[in-house]
């Protein structure tokens, strides 16, 4: 009978080591699968963990005054009964949370979770022959925390396979472009509005194109060798490819990989400090874009932004500019008005022509957008009327800036991947909005050692822009609250709240229909505390 309660008591400890499994992974998974980010986030969410081991073992405590009690059937029996309570109370709690951006059960996670069944049968199998049942009391705590660790070891175990897989499915990417020779490859990276860039050129050359571009935020090798592998097709004319970058050495490679004939870099700026270390890693590996274009490539990059401006350029490839406040570009937006519905402006060429444009689309990174787009619009041959008609059609890009209708309020959702500078030109969208002016943010992240000044600045930037601020984490927005104060925002307007839905509920409650809320970032799990 003991045998059964012992092969029962494993079967359940798998459950129980199960929950804290899954949570492992997902974390891992927002973590992009990378142990150097992972680590250090562990670390700063061993607070969280402490005081749920502390009542586990609490907990724990009365069994342990079964070791003086010779019946062997009710101390396993006990055992038993606590482990399965503990793993009803996990997964039951696990069932009703809900995830801002949950466990994605991608093909890699199958292989990871593979991995971690055979360790856990190996630590289990060997408990069940050797451990008597006060060792399986001090098991249980461990067990509560092994999964976290045991990801690391995973990780380091399948990175090998993983790699394998990698340059098996990249070689295969490398041979689909290379049986289109006529292709044009457009490559788009900078430290943010490279989605935006992307998906607005994609409407423009779709007018006359057969236009492919990477989905969403498939930026990495993988995210792009997948859309190659299964979206580019003979008919296709035209691939649009953003190159996302977290630390040196990435773009360089994505171009190597890809070959752009023509690359687009939107921005530089401060942004993945934490895997990039300084400002000049950025610079030196978003420039790679321009520079390792070949000698009849067109480099298409932006004035306005000082890092790109200054830099020399290690090419002689074709460069157009294109700019806001810079004067000495090819193509300039001037005369820029914004009203609830969208933005006017005029585009004038280094010729002095003069056209006219409209777009829904709001806030002056998205002007700059439109103009890269344009400028690269019109050296692949389309005419003014043809632009001009695309950039009015230009639909919101999900997450950026865009404006929408939820439960009848106005809602200008600006929630992907906030930095600096979406996120002060997020402020000067909804200075001019009608109504109350309300903000929900956590504030900004992957900043590096200043992420608390830019979030400080974030917050003395609300000042006259904004009437009601909601901050989500108490712990991720103290800089937010101390540049609020500083600036002389009345507190009185600044509520602290644990989850994005308590905002909702707020506005919900307290906001009227003639109000208008900024969604600004909308933080991973893992990040948001």
């Amino acid at each position: 009978m003991i045998n059964v309660i012992k092969i029962l008591l494993i079967l359940v400890t798998f459950a129980y080591v199960g929950v804290n499994t899954k949570r492992s992974l997902h974390m891992f998974q927002q973590n992009r699968y990378e142990i150097k980010r992972y680590l250090p986030w562990l670390s700063s969410s061993m607070k969280i963990f402490g005081p749920r081991l502390f009542l586990y073992i609490v907990l724990l405590l009365p069994f342990f005054l079964l070791l003086f009690v010779s019946q062997e059937l009710l101390q396993w029996g006990a055992l038993l009964l606590i482990i399965t309570m503990y793993s009803l109370l996990q997964w039951g709690f696990e069932k009703r949370k809900t995830y801002i951006k949950p466990l994605h059960l991608t093909h890699r996670v199958i292989r990871q979770i593979a991995v971690l069944v055979i360790f856990y049968s190996l630590i289990l199998g060997l408990s069940y022959f050797f451990l008597p049942y006060g060792g399986w009391l001090i098991l249980l705590p461990i067990l509560f925390f092994i999964p976290w660790v045991m990801v690391v070891v995973m990780a380091v175990v399948t990175e090998p396979i993983e790699n394998i897989v990698k340059k098996y499915y990249i070689f295969l990417a490398k041979r689909i472009l290379k049986k289109q020779g006529n292709l044009i490859k457009i490559g788009i990276t900078g430290s943010y509005g490279k989605t935006s860039s992307k998906n607005i050129l994609h409407e423009i050359l779709s007018t006359q194109f057969y236009t492919l571009m990477t989905p969403a935020s498939y930026n990495t090798p993988m995210g792009i060798t997948i859309t190659i592998r299964e979206m580019l097709k003979p008919l296709h004319q035209v691939f649009i490819c953003e190159m996302g970058a977290d630390k040196v050495g990435e773009i360089n490679y994505l171009t190597k990989f890809v070959k752009p004939q023509f690359g687009i870099v939107t921005s530089i700026g401060p942004q993945h400090l934490n895997t990039f270390k300084t400002l000049g890693n950025i610079i030196i590996e978003k420039m790679k874009m321009v520079e390792n274009l070949p000698l009849s490539g067109v480099g298409v990059l932006n004035r306005d932004n000082e890092h790109i401006r200054n830099y020399h350029i290690k090419n002689k490839c074709q460069i157009i500019w294109y700019g806001i406040e810079q004067a000495d570009v090819d193509y300039r937006a001037t005369n820029i008005r914004y009203t609830p519905k969208g933005t006017f402006f005029d585009v004038v060429t280094r010729e002095q022509v003069v056209i006219p444009f409209e777009t829904k689309l709001l806030g002056e990174h998205n002007i700059l957008n439109i103009l890269a787009s344009v400028a690269l619009g019109k050296q692949l041959g389309i005419d003014w009327e043809s632009l001009r008609r695309a950039v009015a059609s230009t639909r919101h890009v999900e997450h950026r800036l865009e404006v929408k209708k939820v439960n009848g309020y106005t809602m200008i959702d600006n929630a992907f991947n906030s930095n600096p500078v979406s996120a002060k030109n997020s402020l000067d969208v909804l200075q001019m909005m009608p109504g109350k002016r309300i903000i929900i943010t956590p504030g900004m992240i992957e900043l590096g050692e200043k992420q608390d000044d830019f979030n400080f600045a974030f917050g003395t930037q609300m000042k006259d822009k904004v009437d009601v601020v909601l901050l989500i984490g108490k712990n991720q927005t103290t800089p937010i609250a101390k540049g609020l104060m500083e600036s002389g925002f009345d507190m009185k307007n600044v509520h602290v709240m644990s989850t994005v839905k308590e905002a909702f509920h707020w506005v919900y409650t307290h906001a009227t229909k003639e109000d208008t809320v900024l969604i600004e970032n909308d933080l991973p799990d893992a990040f948001s505390r």
